[in-house]
């Protein structure tokens, strides 16, 4: 990567002569930035990363593919997701969960996504307000160092950060420097007038775009707000903001992160007139995210956050013929398709998107999660569903007790997320015993792990927790529901115990260490969704002549199944998982 593709991504933000004026402030960041970090091909040893790319400084086209094996799986939690027992332990919530895994992880995951762990007013850390530290309330840079030590078998726990680019807390200095007219953030902060018309604006929340506060020696000023009041949106126009998010990266990097998700990078970019939503400089601040990566050679990847329809959400690889974006995005359609598919026993929908999947990797790795710490979206699975078919999805998961959140749009509010327990929604009691409703439930998850990319699963999915009804009203808001904090010592003594969340937890450990043992699941190798009916979900995996098809009932009746390859023929019993395997 030389510097003319940094100086090019500049220019297209900037104009030509601003962004010529930028990029020796860039080149001063990068240049800075300490060498001798581990190799890739030693970084699984070393617990840098898990990658086995080969990529250097002087790459102009440094290759992607490599970067995420079979081997790979990634665990979503947050820094302080086990509390203490009633009595105390004297840990804080990084070493807690530490030690947990220690004991619990088997190897059965390589990353560790740990949701923002900074200092934050609101949003359980999507509202940062110190990039720097770590907070308090979680532990220490050092706390963060140990979980890099923990073990996965074929090296060490590498750890995903979340870089929230987007917005930041309204208690920050930069906010607090802003307000008290202190020139280096005079402009940091997008603001309109009272009367700004916001109806071109794509708005992904109910409450109004804009939020007054009063400026040192001025009349009040109305700032850009897309996710709450609490959440200020920064103003990338100017490159000081730039540059400084550049910084936070480096930063990143620094403490060993092999993952960096760009939360919410999709609002990044402000136009008059526009949508505000993936606007083209939104797109090229990821590809200059992209480029101080590969300018550096660093085992890195970039993780868009973009939960919108499946089209405009791979946007985010770049096209086939320009220059690349992130190395992964999230599979936003799959939690609704396969939640569907659950509900309804019509796994249709979910077979025709999979279709739409491409063949190889080819260095384009999609992450695949089911649930997370928000709630499953809706709006990925638009124009993929028919719309009473998931109408009536939506009503069941409301009667098993999920919450609905809704968005702005020109019809009026529409539903964009079910916030729920996935298990409350997918094995719901009235199923029956224990080990059937978690055979329902990893039944699911089996059809994600089937998939070319890296398998994400969230921390509450991991050791079988249902919903935290109580949640909502206690915090306030609705995604409270899936990110209950449980002592650690009842979570211990369940898993202890021939319940529900044992099963899943043995559940999930057998079927990542059985996707961790066969080279088919690589993403380069092919995946090819065959013809199937009802519930039944089945794909093939092929390399170097080996083939094997994964099938996975997610109905609640039995069904069978016929290879068209082979001719054979397989009766699959209510959410029954099996892989087949073929001779060459």
């Amino acid at each position: 990567m030389d510097k003319k593709v940094l100086g090019d991504i500049l220019s297209f933000i900037y104009g030509t002569e601003q962004g010529g004026a930028i990029l020796p402030r860039l080149l001063a960041l990068l240049d800075a930035y300490p060498r001798g970090l581990p190799p890739f091909e030693e970084a699984r040893k070393t617990g840098g990363s898990p990658h086995t790319a080969h990529a250097s400084r002087n790459d102009a086209a440094p290759a992607c593919r490599g970067l995420v094996d079979h081997r790979d799986a990634l665990l979503i939690s947050y820094a302080d997701m086990l509390a203490p027992p009633a009595g105390g332990d004297g840990e804080s919530g990084l070493s807690r969960l530490g030690k947990f895994l220690a004991a619990r992880n088997g190897g059965a995951f390589s990353y560790l996504h740990l949701l923002p762990f900074h200092p934050y007013s609101s949003d359980d850390g999507f509202s940062v307000i110190d990039y720097s530290r770590v907070d308090d309330r979680f532990g220490s840079w050092e706390d963060l160092e140990r979980l890099k030590t923990i073990s996965t078998g074929s090296g060490r726990l590498v750890l995903a950060f979340d870089l929230v680019v987007n917005h930041g807390s309204v208690q920050s200095e930069w906010f607090k420097g802003f307000l008290a007219g202190k020139s280096e953030y005079s402009s940091w902060y997008l603001t309109r007038p009272k009367t700004y018309d916001s109806g071109a604006v794509f708005r992904p929340r109910t409450h109004p775009l804009l939020s007054e506060f009063k400026r040192a020696g001025s009349s009040p000023v109305y700032v850009w707000t897309t996710f709450s009041a609490d959440q200020a949106d920064y103003d990338f126009s100017h490159a000081d903001v730039l540059l400084e998010f550049v910084k936070i990266l480096l930063q990143y990097a620094r403490r060993g992160a092999g993952i960096v998700r760009l939360d919410a990078i999709a609002y990044l970019w402000k136009e008059d007139g526009t949508a505000c939503l993936h606007h083209p400089k939104t797109h090229a601040v990821v590809r200059l995210f992209r480029a101080v990566i590969d300018y550096l050679g660093l085992p890195l990847l970039i993780l868009t956050e973009t939960n919108v329809p499946h089209a405009e959400n791979i946007s985010y690889f770049g096209t086939a013929s320009g220059p690349a974006e992130a190395h992964m995005v999230y599979n936003f359609a799959l939690p609704p398709l396969v939640l569907h598919a659950c509900v309804s026993g019509d796994a249709g929908p979910l077979r025709e998107w999979a279709k739409t999947l491409p063949v190889r990797a080819e260095g384009r790795y999609f992450l695949n999660f089911l649930a997370s710490h928000d709630g499953v979206g809706l709006t990925p699975a638009a124009g993929l569903v028919d719309e009473k078919a998931l109408a009536a999805t939506i009503e069941t998961a409301r009667r098993r007790g999920a919450l609905v959140s809704y968005k702005s749009t020109p019809r009026g509010e529409v539903p964009y997320e079910l916030n729920c327990s996935f298990a409350s929604v997918i094995a719901p009691r009235e199923l029956g015993s224990a080990g059937l409703r978690a055979k329902a439930f990893l039944a699911a998850h089996a059809a994600m792990l089937f998939l070319s990319g890296l398998p994400a699963v969230y921390f509450h999915s991991w050791i079988g927790s249902e919903a935290w009804t109580e949640g909502p009203a206690l915090l306030g808001y609705k995604r409270a529901i899936n990110r209950e904090r449980p002592p650690v010592d009842r979570v211990e003594a369940e898993l202890a115990a021939a319940s529900f969340r044992r099963r899943v937890y043995e559940g999930f450990q057998k079927m990542l260490a059985i996707r961790k043992a066969e080279a088919l699941f690589d993403p380069e190798a092919e995946q090819r969704v065959l013809e199937a009916a009802g519930g039944v979900f089945a794909l093939e995996r092929r390399k170097n002549r080996r083939r094997m098809v994964c099938l996975v009932n997610l109905g609640r009746r039995a069904a069978r199944w016929t290879d068209p390859e082979s001719g054979g023929r397989f009766a699959l019993g209510p959410f029954e998982a099996r892989i087949v395997k073929f001779a060459p």
